[in-house]
């Protein structure tokens, strides 16, 4: 695809602007345009507390644009993406920035259509997900490529109410190219810089500690991108550990990472990030995590572990059960809390 070009008068200096990926965006990162739809959320402090299935059918739609929190298999909003499949949604955008198990999820259930890549079919240490392989090698998935930082900071510019930001990542390299950025001439001193398209997500899901039934949400440990993803998505499901009286998130406001505004959905959802980590409360089931990887190696094995774990589950709680229930819940938190993981 031939680079376009554009020109635009800054003082006394050219900026030239160049088409330097050629991969397709996926969701308009015109800011104006997103203000509008946050113009039109409620401010008012209400309860919003509902259940995973309820929030599922009501603010998630076939062809919407997904991105879920956490990190990898950390503090990941599994019960959602179970549900996303259970309902069988259909031609979803994902933004896959460090989304490993979640995609792995949605890909299995033949949830997706287009991702923006960054980090997404390696499972860290165990291993790689054939199921998510063989769908970005055959073209069953539409790819636009990324690194991690550079979706993080497409998230940036969409909290921040912009439609891009000047970055040096990605420039010079093959990223780039199977990417949707842009290149541009800094206004200031003529470098060249990266542009990255903000990234507005029709829905966001996040998995936190601990919320209030407003939608003021805390979380311990690592981040990642979610406290801008908040703020960036047109519409916000939480699922959390625990819910705790407002008395309680005022005790500690500055712990506060995603305020009530943002939110549309309030779930609680104990263990709702197994079998991923969750920080200080319970380590990752990694003999579960290795079953799926085992399951995807054939089709018939796979369909088999998903009519197991999610089709013929009715709720979260039930897939817990399915696999050790308590017993195992309770091993996996004292592995978290103990310094010797062997």
């Amino acid at each position: 695809m031939a680079p376009t070009v554009d020109f635009h008068q800054s003082g006394d200096r050219d900026v030239q602007y160049v088409k330097a990926g050629k991969r397709r965006l996926f969701v308009n990162p015109d800011a104006d345009a997103a203000r509008k739809v946050f113009r039109r959320k409620s401010r008012r402090m209400v309860d919003k507390t509902t259940t995973v299935k309820e929030a599922v059918s009501r603010l998630i739609h076939d062809g919407d644009y997904v991105a879920s929190g956490g990190f990898g298999s950390n503090r990941v909003p599994v019960a959602v993406m179970h549900e996303i499949v259970r309902q069988q949604k259909r031609n979803l955008c994902f933004s896959g920035q460090t989304s490993t198990h979640i995609l792995q999820i949605l890909v299995a259930g033949k949830c997706i259509r287009a991702c923006d890549a960054a980090y997404v079919v390696g499972q860290e240490v165990r291993g790689i997900s054939q199921v998510c392989r063989r769908a970005f090698e055959s073209g069953e998935i539409e790819t636009t490529e990324w690194t991690s930082a550079a979706l993080a900071w497409r998230y940036k510019a969409a909290a921040m109410g912009l439609s891009f930001l000047p970055i040096r990542s990605m420039l010079g390299t093959d990223t780039l190219k199977q990417s949707a950025a842009m290149e541009l001439d800094c206004p200031f001193t003529g470098k060249k810089y990266a542009v990255v398209p903000a990234l507005y997500p029709d829905v966001a899901v996040i998995h936190v500690h601990r919320s209030d039934i407003y939608g003021n949400c805390q979380i311990e440990g690592i981040g990642v991108s979610d406290y801008d993803l908040a703020r960036a998505a047109k519409k916000l499901i939480i699922t959390a550990e625990t819910l705790i009286g407002n008395e309680g998130i005022r005790l500690r406001p500055e712990h506060t990472a995603i305020p009530y505004y943002l939110v549309d959905a309030v779930i609680e959802v104990p263990f709702g990030a197994y079998p991923s980590n969750m920080a200080y409360c319970y380590f990752a089931d990694e003999e579960h995590l290795q079953d799926w990887l085992e399951a995807e190696k054939g089709e018939e094995t796979l369909l088999k572990f998903l009519d197991k774990n999610i089709y013929r589950c009715k709720n979260h709680w039930n897939y817990l059960l399915v696999n050790g229930g308590l017993e195992r819940l309770n091993q996996l938190r004292q592995k978290e809390h103990f310094a010797d993981r062997s």
